[in-house]
């Protein structure tokens, strides 16, 4: 059968470029505009690197849930195994194969989700609210004097990061290290070394645990029935990074821009914190284009014929503003947006993501009342990125406010069902609090976290 491109009908690009900064503008156009060929469009995930784009939502969900006509091992990748796309192309991180459960199917994928899923089920809710408080408190007295702020950088980007080092049971040397590599993969720079110093550490992580195990992911995941070599621990926890660190700070970000901005055409003045979480992932989901299938032979997609062992990514921002469902949208449950994904690959972090980037919009919201955007919402500028839903800044005004969260809190042992530990010493006051924070800066921010919260 011959390729039919979609992209053959009047008006469409014959690939539209998902990695500019007018995709970035608005991708909602870009989706709208491929949907006029059908529930999918072909498209150029970065320079060389074409995929089909899945904008339908039904044909997005039965592409999740069908593990019969489709994989989600890259090692299909035809592109790839011709030799077409070179080894070292920043589209790579996000779509190459690691042994681990997002890039796995059948019998090795339900062993690495069970790790993972029985791990994370271990966290507490309620501890993992108490373990961002003083991380928020932390971040919000780096600037709270200044009465302006970059929410995106200096907060939302830095939150998770600190939030993982803990849950995983980071020690101080390692937590740097791990933060800032993730930032540098993350902000593309220099990624092949970033690449290479986290999974350095990840290992030397390993070992450690492997020698003292702690109330944390990663000595569970050691632990673990399955017994995961160390191999498979370290893309578990590259995979748990990825997913939870870059998707996190999009969601916390892209809450704050809305509740932020009175008088937008989204009206998010007055919002409940819960009702802005739910909007944002279903008009502008963290991560807006992935879930990258294989078909196993080729396809018909609704009319879009789509070749096998090429890449088919989901696209959970384009899907959940299909206009087939605008009706149906009033009568669908909160959660039927693919915000989460769908089938057995769905994000199994659903809960305690929800519940961090809940705690962490509440802080900030509650320690600067009068936050304001210092920009007009319309003129906030997006990432550019095949694969995110991701501000390039938040800057925001405030009354100045003098350094006194920290100070006033205590940090509990790592999230996790186990019984809560002693108190905490008391902390020093703040002139000595901040005199540390300044001496301390040629250190990672855990190192400088863990500086002050004795954890």
């Amino acid at each position: 059968m011959e390729y039919q491109r979609p992209a053959d009908t009047p008006g469409i690009p014959s690939r539209c470029p998902m990695h500019g900064q007018d995709f970035a503008a608005d991708p909602h156009g870009a989706y709208d505009k491929m949907r006029a060929g059908g529930p999918a469009a072909p498209v150029e995930l970065a320079p060389g690197v074409d995929a089909t784009l899945v904008v339908g939502y039904q044909a997005a969900r039965s592409v999740l849930q069908n593990t019969t006509d489709f994989s989600r091992d890259p090692r299909r990748w035809k592109a790839l195994n011709e030799g077409l796309i070179p080894p070292d192309h920043p589209v790579l991180p996000m779509m190459a194969y690691r042994p681990n459960c997002l890039f796995t199917d059948g019998a090795t994928h339900l062993r690495l989700r069970k790790a993972v899923t029985d791990s994370l089920d271990r966290l507490d809710m309620g501890r993992i609210r108490r373990d961002v408080e003083p991380i928020a408190a932390f971040l919000i007295d780096r600037f709270s004097e200044r009465g302006r702020a970059d929410l995106l950088n200096d907060y939302a980007k830095l939150l998770p990061l600190l939030l993982f080092n803990r849950l995983f049971g980071c020690p101080a040397d390692i937590g740097d290290r791990l933060t800032s590599s993730m930032s540098a993969i993350f902000d593309g720079r220099d990624a092949v070394r970033a690449n290479e110093e986290l999974t350095a550490c990840l290992m030397e992580l390993i070992a450690l645990k492997r020698r003292e195990p702690g109330d944390d992911v990663t000595s569970w995941l050691i632990q673990h029935p399955v017994g995961l070599t160390d191999a498979e621990l370290k893309d578990q926890l590259v995979m748990l990074m990825g997913a939870g660190v870059e998707p996190e700070r999009n969601l916390i970000g892209n809450s704050l821009l809305l509740l932020l901005s009175s008088g937008s055409s989204e009206r998010g003045a007055g919002m409940l914190i819960e009702e802005a979480l739910d909007h944002v992932l279903w008009n502008n989901p963290p991560i807006a284009n992935y879930a990258t299938h294989y078909p196993l032979r080729d396809v018909d997609l609704g009319g879009v014929y789509v070749e096998a062992d090429t890449p088919l990514v989901i696209s959970f921002g384009g899907a959940n503003n299909d206009p087939s469902l605008r009706t149906a949208r009033q009568s669908l449950s909160k959660g039927a947006h693919l915000a989460w994904g769908a089938g057995p690959h769905a994000c199994p972090a659903k809960s305690p993501a929800t519940v961090i980037a809940l705690t962490a919009v509440e802080a900030i919201l509650n320690a600067l009342p009068d936050l304001a955007l210092d920009i007009p919402a319309e003129q906030a500028e997006w990432r550019p990125g095949p694969f995110h839903r991701a501000l390039a800044a938040l800057p925001v005004r405030f009354t100045p406010t003098p350094g006194t969260r920290v100070a006033a809190l205590h940090t509990p042992a790592p999230a996790t069902t186990a019984p809560a530990p002693a108190p905490i010493p008391a902390h020093p006051p703040v002139a000595s609090v901040r005199a540390q924070d300044n001496s301390a800066r040629k250190k990672g921010f855990w190192s400088t976290f863990l500086d002050i919260f004795r954890v």
